[in-house]
């Protein structure tokens, strides 16, 4: 796959040229009414719905006067930076993500949209009173990259591992700890992720096309209870497999079968990752007491 390696600087200074062009001038038109232009164009294969992408993205919309001429107001709706968008198709004719779906792996383009349209369908908002349908929405974007939507939760992963080596140290170290000092001889997974069978279940388990029944209690590693399925009385369902849960059940689940009950072991970055969730703190490590009822 191929890779670009730009320094953030100099992608803000690109974006800033893009930004400062002649919105009239240089545009060509389609069928559907997206303006679009490109700065550099790249051979490769042609995106595909579904498909993930990183891109360096920003949303400006420019001012007209009376006679439709480019004013002197500009409002930055999007600032420049990184984002991970989900190719899907246009929202309607002439849209942002049909311009999206024009570009390879390190193509630099802006498209002009219609204002009003974009609100209502990206940002699911009316348009705002300070603009009007005349003036001009305009997003500037290089397509850093491209993966399957499969392939987004490791890369996601990765990501916090890489970016947190002492939190990502301290997690694996502390499930090791907590096992060792409970006498529990487990192994983990090569995610990082531990599981530790209780009670068997009838063998058969379930794949990433079940939807999956499940009772758990989630703890601390100090022992703090913040969720039970088992107080409450009603077990979880969820399609397995499919991102409903945080990766640590995701895949955890699918080690066991029918009736199985067990104990999942979840380091921070298979969980809530460097944000948390409520009461879980950010870089937490997670026991959950889990048994699948049914799937």
């Amino acid at each position: 796959m191929k890779k670009l390696c730009l320094s953030t600087l100099a992608l803000t200074i690109m974006m800033s040229l893009m930004i400062s062009c002649q919105n009239s001038n240089g545009f060509t038109s389609n069928s559907n009414g997206l303006r679009y232009h490109f700065y550099e164009q790249n051979e490769g294969e042609p995106l595909q719905k579904g498909d993930l992408v990183d891109i360096y993205l920003s949303c400006t919309i420019f001012s007209t006067n009376e006679n439709d001429t480019i004013g002197n107001d500009t409002t930055i709706i999007i600032p420049a930076g990184k984002q991970v968008m989900k190719l899907i198709d246009p929202l309607f004719a002439g849209d942002f993500f049909e311009g999206l779906l024009m570009m390879k792996v390190g193509d630099s383009a802006s498209f002009v949209v219609r204002t009003d349209s974009t609100f209502m369908t990206l940002f699911q908002s009316p348009l705002p009173p300070e603009f009007t349908n005349d003036d001009i929405m305009q997003f500037n974007v290089r397509l850093l990259d491209t993966y399957a939507e499969k392939d987004f939760m490791k890369r996601r992963i990765d990501e916090l591992r890489n970016s947190h080596p002492e939190e990502t140290a301290k997690a694996d170290e502390e499930i090791r700890n907590y096992l060792s000092e409970q006498n529990i001889v487990a192994e983990p997974t090569a995610s990082g992720l531990y599981y530790v069978k209780t009670q068997d279940g009838n063998g058969e388990k379930p794949t990433t096309e079940s939807t999956v029944k499940v009772h758990y209690v989630g703890k601390l590693m100090d022992g703090t209870q913040f969720d039970s399925s088992v107080e409450r009385g009603e077990p979880i369902e969820f399609p397995l497999g499919k991102g409903y849960v945080i990766p640590g059940w995701d895949e955890g689940i699918q080690l066991m079968s029918k009736g199985e009950k067990g104990v999942l072991y979840i380091p921070y970055y298979l969980g809530y990752g460097d944000r948390g969730s409520g009461p879980i703190p950010a870089y937490a490590t997670l026991i959950f007491d889990v048994e699948l009822i049914d799937f």
